[in-house]
C-alpha cells in the first residue's frame, strides 16, 4: 500500500492509520524521504526573479567595463564627483574661441551627466581608436549612447582628421573619458587616419592650438598635459604611447607660462 504524506510538511501519517507490513527477515521496510516540496522550489525561483528585476531597475545597473577595442572610441565608466578644492579655477564664465565649433550634447546619463567640474588640474589626450572616422561621426556616437546604452563615454573636445575642433561637453562639466581623472581634467579625443594612430598635421596643429588655449586659461604646466596611458596604463593615444619621443615633441611645441 502506498505511503501517504501531509501536504504542508511532508510528514508521514501515523502507522496506526496505515500499518506497515514487516519485510522478510523481520526488518522494517526503509522509510523513503519526502522530495523537496514543489512550493519551496517555486518560492526560490520567485525570489531569484525579484532580485534580477531589482538589479535592472534604474540606478542599479553596473556601468559597462572598459573595452580593449574601442567602438568607436575608448569606453569609460563614471567616476564620483569630487569634493571641490578650496581654490576653484573653473567657476567663472569662459569664452570659447570662435575657431572651436560648439555642438554640446544633450543632457543624458551616458555621455553628458551634467556633473560639475569645479577644478581643472590638467588636460588628457586620447585617440578615438576608430581609424578614418570624423569628429562629427564620433560626436554622433556620444549622442547616440543616450539611446543605445552601449557605454559611458564622451569628451570635452573632438579634433578631426581635417583639424576641425568640436566641443561636446561644457568646460564646467565632467566628461566620461579619463576614468579617475574625469573629476579634474579636460578631455580631448583626436581622430586619426589609420590603425597606427598617428595624428595628421592638421590634427596636430589644431591640438597644439587648443591645448595652448587651455594652458593659458587654467595656468597649466608641462606635467599637467598627459595621455590616457598616464592615467590608466591603456595604449591611448596608441602612437604616442609606442613612440614616446613623438609625445615629447608634441609637448615641446606647446607654450607654457613658466619655463
Amino acid at each position: 500500500m502506498p505511503q501517504h504524506y501531509d501536504h504542508d510538511r511532508g510528514a508521514r501519517r501515523p502507522s496506526s492509520v496505515y500499518p506497515m507490513t514487516p519485510s522478510p527477515g523481520g526488518r522494517r521496510p526503509r522509510r523513503h524521504r519526502s522530495p523537496l516540496p514543489v512550493f519551496l522550489l517555486i518560492g526560490v525561483v520567485i525570489v531569484l526573479a525579484a532580485v534580477l528585476l531589482f538589479l535592472r531597475l534604474p540606478g542599479h545597473k553596473a556601468p559597462p567595463s572598459a573595452s580593449s577595442t574601442p567602438s568607436p572610441i575608448p569606453t569609460d565608466s563614471p567616476a564620483p564627483t569630487p569634493t571641490p578644492s578650496p581654490e576653484q579655477n573653473n567657476q567663472r564664465d569662459i569664452s570659447v574661441p570662435d575657431w572651436i565649433t560648439q555642438d554640446i550634447l544633450p543632457l543624458n546619463e551616458w555621455s553628458r551627466p551634467g556633473d560639475p567640474l569645479p577644478q581643472v588640474n590638467g588636460v588628457v589626450i586620447h585617440y578615438v581608436g576608430n581609424p578614418g572616422t570624423t569628429a562629427e561621426q564620433n560626436r554622433s556616437y556620444f549622442k547616440n549612447l543616450a539611446e543605445t546604452h552601449e557605454a559611458y563615454a564622451s569628451s570635452h573636445f573632438l579634433v578631426g582628421i581635417d583639424g576641425k575642433i568640436i566641443q561636446c561637453v561644457p568646460l564646467n562639466e565632467i566628461a566620461y573619458c579619463s576614468t579617475v581623472r574625469n573629476a579634474d581634467t579636460i578631455a580631448i579625443e583626436c581622430c586619426h587616419p589609420d590603425a597606427e594612430g598617428k595624428f595628421t598635421d592638421e590634427t596636430m596643429a589644431s591640438l597644439v592650438k587648443l591645448v595652448d588655449w587651455l594652458i593659458d586659461t587654467y595656468d597649466l604646466q608641462r606635467e599637467d598635459v598627459i595621455r590616457h596611458y598616464d592615467v590608466a596604463g591603456k595604449e591611448c593615444p596608441i602612437y604616442y604611447v609606442r613612440n614616446p619621443d613623438a609625445w615629447e615633441d608634441f609637448l615641446d611645441n606647446l607654450t607654457f607660462p613658466h619655463p
